[in-house]
């Protein structure tokens, strides 16, 4: 008889287990080397981001064991920093997976709503001044505002639609569109699409190149490589330099423009999730791109705080597809005569 009550408690949901409730790790009693090791940031701007992103994560509940904000957040900033898998990272943090997967979501939300302060593409003089001779100091390449190129984050197979998430070196993933300063900061990203879109498609289809296109920075220039098209606000390189001045002509806005390959460089070395050598990001193509603006929020803030990254030869290890070659448009005169005028003034 008490083993049929038994089966009857059970059926009808009388029997509750015992929730078992872990200690939290008081990650701010370690110095600030340890928590730049671990989440890219020393305590004071980890306490100051937690102040920010606080009002947008302190959820009402009934429980008596909510997360705490900081715990959200530097949980959080701990898998951006090292792609550590999530399980890893919430038996260390004393939460359970679950509560870490929806925590994450809430965390890269406020993150992103930062965007608009730290992420800004220069379209006055005054914003481009000082960011064409900080150009000009690296190879002597004159009126360069912004370096673009992008790259690639792995991802799993989707669900849907998977053969447009296929690159040229047959791995899925998205495509980001990164534009920098000569400072390694970042002044646009676009992350939305997947890999095999086409690198000067997602510039065309940006609010930068829209804005660009329609006459905004005239008296500057994007540098761009070979898969991008000629136009009078973007240069790019001859595509088979044959004179000495086509060749000297491309070897310095290559040189120049080595700069965003450093900034994709960093901004992948110092959040590993989104590197190849930390493996794939095992979430949907929406979530992805997310996690990748969150990230660039995040680049920006630690180099307005002049903080370093030590690189390493397996953080550096992230070789990007070769870009299609744009070919070249005999139409656009204007932008071919453009690039002539400053070979010749090199």
């Amino acid at each position: 008889m008490a083993f049929l009550a038994l089966l009857e408690d059970l059926a009808s949901r009388q029997i509750r287990r015992q929730r078992i409730f872990r200690d939290h790790e008081d990650f701010f009693a370690n110095d600030d080397d340890w928590l730049m090791s671990r989440f890219r940031f020393p305590r004071a701007i980890l306490l100051t981001l937690c102040a920010e992103l606080g009002p947008d994560l302190e959820r009402p509940t009934l429980r008596n064991r909510a997360i705490p904000v900081h715990l959200q957040v530097l949980t959080t900033l701990g898998f951006l920093a090292t792609g550590c898998f999530q399980r890893e990272l919430a038996d260390r943090s004393g939460i359970s997976q679950p509560s870490l997967s929806s925590m994450m979501s809430g965390v890269l939300s406020g993150i992103i709503k930062l965007t608009g302060r730290y992420i800004r593409f220069p379209y006055t003089l005054s914003e481009q001044a000082d960011i064409k001779v900080q150009f000009a100091a690296v190879a002597g390449f004159p009126n360069v505002i912004r370096a673009i190129d992008c790259t690639h984050v792995a991802i799993r197979a989707p669900s849907q639609n998977e053969a447009a998430f296929i690159n040229r070196k047959q791995i899925h993933s998205i495509n980001v569109q990164v534009i920098c300063d000569a400072t390694m900061s970042l002044t646009n990203v676009v992350a939305r699409w997947p890999g095999s879109t086409h690198d000067s498609f997602i510039l065309r289809n940006s609010s930068v190149g829209t804005r660009l296109e329609n006459g905004a920075g005239r008296d500057g220039w994007l540098l761009g490589d070979s898969g991008y098209p000629l136009k009078r606000w973007l240069l790019t390189p001859f595509p088979n330099p044959q004179s000495t001045e086509e060749r000297r002509y491309s070897d310095v806005p290559t040189l120049t423009r080595s700069v965003v390959e450093r900034t994709i460089g960093l901004l992948k070395g110092r959040w590993r999730c989104l590197d190849a050598s930390g493996g794939r990001l095992l979430y949907n193509p929406e979530k992805v791109c997310r996690i990748v603006r969150a990230c660039a929020v995040l680049h920006n803030m630690a180099q307005q705080n002049g903080l370093p990254l030590i690189m390493t030869d397996q953080q550096a290890n992230d070789p990007e597809p070769d870009p299609h070659v744009y070919p070249p448009d005999a139409r656009n005169i204007q932008a071919v005569r453009l690039r002539e005028d400053v070979m010749r003034r090199l």
